[in-house]
């Protein structure tokens, strides 16, 4: 009797064992963000794909990111624009630089109100069409009422590719700088 009255505490035991262990894993996984979270922390994108001109939207914690190699002609305009500035800033530090091309990526929100600015290719710029707002082709303040140009996510450069969601030191000259904020 005492042998099966022992075997049986054992076996309560063990039983007991185990369902505190699957309490543990359930309450871990709880605590563990979702895959969908982790994978949009960090958005890798590889700059020698974009074409000259040609905006692309990527997305990046669920916010559209706008993505454009510049050309020569966008790169002059900027350039022209900066002696009549008085940002603080010339507008072409608004852009990356990977090698001898230059980049814009910006979250693509309306700073005013957050609506999605639409590109004009026939002019090279973003037009805000809630509010009026226009943006120029490096994506800062061309007619009033945003409060300064769309934001530039965090990124880090690693050759030719580019990863969003993580501070590298580029980024942290921009925000030193007052070119951008924290997103």
């Amino acid at each position: 009797m005492s042998d099966r009255r022992d075997f049986m505490g054992k076996a309560l035991g063990a039983f007991a064992g185990l369902g505190a262990l699957g309490a543990l894993y359930a309450a871990k996984k709880t605590w563990d963000p979702l895959p969908s979270v982790k994978a949009a922390g960090f958005t890798t994108l590889d700059l020698k794909d974009y074409k000259e001109g040609e905006l692309v939207t990527e997305m990046w914690r669920g916010k559209p990111i706008f993505v454009m190699k510049m050309t020569k002609k966008m790169l002059e305009k900027a350039k022209a624009r900066e002696d009549s500035t008085a940002k603080g800033h010339k507008d072409i530090e608004r852009l990356i630089k990977v090698g001898n091309d230059y980049y814009l990526v910006c979250v693509g929100l309306c700073t005013h109100l957050g609506c999605i600015p639409g590109y004009r290719p026939e002019t090279q710029d973003f037009l805000c069409a809630c509010h009026g707002g226009q943006y120029t082709e490096t994506a800062d303040v061309k007619k009033a009422p945003p409060p300064r140009g769309l934001d530039i996510p965090p990124f880090k450069l690693n050759g030719t590719k580019i990863i969003l969601g993580e501070e590298g030191p580029e980024y942290k000259k921009m925000l030193a700088n007052g070119i951008t904020q924290r997103v």
